[in-house]
């Protein structure tokens, strides 16, 4: 599984970095089917808070999943999508087994 870090108008620290490789090869463990993940980082608007913003695809055979969310921190946000992500990727699973039976 490929990981790709993108981010918007700024750089991305090595910590930040190693805490979203940690957390999204996480997901291998629902589907072996998974060949990438893109991850998007961006600062919104910069003088509130809950202005980091991050989106990850999840590229599957035959579709793709999304997540998109706001928080405090791009750890926070990144959180947040996971957890879409983990629900949409049960669901996927779900339908995958469905299918073979």
């Amino acid at each position: 599984m490929e990981i790709k870090i993108k981010t918007i108008h700024f750089e991305a620290g090595e910590k930040l970095q190693d805490y979203i490789q940690k957390r999204v090869s996480k997901i291998e463990k629902f589907s072996s089917d998974i060949r990438k993940v893109e991850v998007s980082l961006k600062v919104t608007k910069p003088e509130t808070s809950m202005n980091k913003s991050a989106s990850l695809s999840v590229a599957l055979p035959g579709g793709e999943l999304f997540a998109e969310k706001i928080g405090d921190s791009f750890e926070e946000a990144v959180d947040l999508c996971m957890e879409t992500l983990t629900r949409q990727l049960e669901k996927y699973k779900e339908k995958v087994r469905a299918a073979k039976k």
